[in-house]
């Protein structure tokens, strides 16, 4: 059993600086002093330094006499080694399979769940050999592969103690994380039991993270399909599954105007940033390697620096995130490698450019934003609108739970087949190549709006015009309140501007109809848009503001009404929302 003292029980110089959610944690971890503790807590809120500062306490009490970390990445056990050592906690990160016993001057060892399940047995004699804390950091790993589970617990089962951490939402498939608990809910599925929880939404609150805006760009894709037709399509349309994933393939095509497009657009944004933040960074995700390469020369093209590249496949891909880290260059370009877990605080600015789509994947991507250094630091994130990253953004602060009972699909109807080859490194394919057969032809880019804390902006604004750049250049230091009163000050002075523009236009004639179905679509688009910022303005649910329009102007909800219909909302609306 441990002391039940605290702070006192912590060794000078750690209790007093720690953030409120870790001397929480720890109070929680001591009331309940069980040998499994699991924390999950949101990207950036400092679980390393709670756990060592643990690790610290455990040795100083004699509950143990050897830590060790098991990471996700080779990049992140030298992170762990130098994070420990300032604590002076000494970590081998170099400990190999062949070496059976760490040095004796150090107090434990850092390894990786790939490197565990190779040989287990290992792993478990270094455990059994001593009363030994394992960190299992990102702990969802665990569930990677059977082979990776079942090594896991043969290597960890003699444990003295087990610190389980975590930074996203859990797996959405069925695999069971070892040592994670697993209670019924009301519905009789097993979900996992987290002992403490830190999430984003508290995490902003309390000034630990940024605030992350997420810049969404729309656009007509035109692509020709193996069977030799040529398809048209706009980005953040009602599109099937089959077309909207070839037109976001077509977006991300380095030939196209797309891309070119958003990276301008993020650079301008990053520029903006760095007059208050002048080593600001920027980071773009890609799907594999050519595009990663391809991107990386349109930026040099643009800024006239050259970005650091770093591949899936590259040995020295730890050291180039280590320089860029160190330096004040304006954009790096990675292929996964630097989705999870890896620390670059300068990076201010990430442009979404891969077609993985998972909530682990895409998470953990937004994760590299969310680390804030001081107080009023801002991220942006430049997403191609497609309905399930507008999902994902939109649900930011959502936190989940691991749910065993389900078949293949999250409870979100989100496909998470890419999830295992989303988080490790290999040479990552385009998952749409292998799906879909055709060739790009065209793609252009325009601003549709920005999305923060579940809320969307600028949909009022003219693509291509100074109210765009009103969005991109946003202050790069902006408290959380003021990024959201800014942003209503933003979408009100392009209401303005839309009614001038209207009234000065004069009414144009056309011979020829637009097909009913495009009208249609258009209609109830603006619509939506319209009744999300009343909504806003008013503070009444969406689904109030339709009722209430159902009333007023008459007719069938939205998907049954005629255009006419929706024409006399909109009229409504505008009316209303101008005022």
């Amino acid at each position: 059993m441990l002391s039940p003292s605290f702070p006192q029980r912590a060794p000078w110089g750690t209790a007093d600086k720690l953030r409120a959610w870790q001397r929480e944690a720890l109070e929680e971890y001591y009331r309940v002093d069980q040998r499994d503790f699991l924390v999950a807590a949101t990207p950036g809120a400092g679980k390393t330094t709670f756990a060592l500062t643990l690790a610290v306490e455990l040795l100083r009490m004699g509950e143990v006499n050897r830590v060790i970390v098991v990471a996700p990445t080779e990049h992140l056990k030298t992170q762990w080694a130098d994070a420990a050592a300032r604590v002076s906690i000494r970590l081998d990160p170099r400990f190999r399979n062949s070496h059976w016993a760490p040095s004796r001057q150090y107090h434990g060892v850092v390894v990786t769940y790939a490197q565990v399940a190779a040989r287990s047995s290992v792993h478990r004699h270094l455990t059994e050999d001593a009363k030994t804390l394992v960190i299992l950091d990102e702990v969802h790993h665990g569930g990677d592969a059977l082979s990776w589970g079942d090594a896991i617990r043969d290597a960890y089962g003699p444990a003295r103690r087990r610190l389980l951490l975590s930074g996203t939402p859990f797996r959405s498939d069925t695999a069971p994380i070892p040592f994670v608990q697993y209670l019924p809910d009301e519905s009789g599925a097993r979900v996992s039991r987290t002992d403490y929880s830190y999430g984003y939404g508290r995490a902003l609150a309390d000034g630990v993270v940024r605030p992350v805006l997420f810049h969404m760009y729309s656009g007509k894709m035109r692509w020709r399909t193996s069977a030799g037709d040529e398809l048209e399509a706009h980005l953040g349309q009602d599109n099937t599954k089959d077309v909207t994933s070839q037109a976001w393939r077509t977006a991300l095509d380095p030939e196209g105007e797309w891309m070119p497009a958003v990276l301008s657009a993020a650079d301008r944004r990053l520029t903006e940033i760095r007059r208050h933040i002048p080593d600001a960074g920027g980071l773009v995700l890609a799907t594999d390697q050519t595009v990663a390469r391809a991107y990386a020369a349109i930026l040099h093209r643009m800024t006239g620096e050259q970005p650091s590249v770093v591949l899936s496949d590259d040995s020295s891909g730890s050291e180039r995130i280590d320089r860029f880290s160190q330096s004040t260059r304006r954009w790096m370009v990675a292929v996964r490698m630097v989705s999870e877990g890896v620390d670059v605080p300068r990076l201010a600015v990430g442009v979404y450019a891969t077609s993985s789509s998972t909530p682990l994947f895409f998470a953990q991507a937004i994760g590299r934003f969310v680390r804030a250094r001081r107080r009023g630091e801002a991220a942006s994130v430049f997403l191609p609108n497609v309905p399930v990253l507008m999902t994902l953004a939109n649900e930011m602060e959502r936190e989940r739970d691991h749910a065993l009972d389900r078949v293949g699909k999250d409870d979100d109807g989100l496909d998470d087949s890419l999830l295992e080859s989303a988080n490790r490194e290999e040479d990552a394919s385009d998952a749409l190549t292998q799906e879909f057969s055709y060739q790009a032809i065209s793609s252009l880019a325009h601003f549709d709006r920005v999305v923060f804390e579940g809320h969307e902006f600028g949909q009022l604004a003219e693509p291509g015009t100074p109210e765009e750049e009103e969005f991109i250049g946003l202050p790069g230091l902006l408290d959380p309140e003021h990024v959201h009163e800014l942003l209503m000050q933003r979408q009100a002075r392009q209401s303005r501007l839309r009614q001038e523009r209207e009234a000065a236009e004069p009414e144009r004639e056309t011979t020829l109809p637009a097909p009913l179905h495009r009208t249609l679509r258009e209609q109830r688009q603006l619509l939506n848009s319209l009744v999300g910022l009343y909504a806003r303005q008013s503070g009444q649910p969406h689904g109030a503001v339709h009722a209430e329009l159902r009333r007023t102007c008459g007719g069938p909800a939205v998907a049954q009404a005629t255009v006419t219909q929706l024409q006399s909302r909109i009229d409504l609306l505008r009316k209303r929302v101008r005022a």
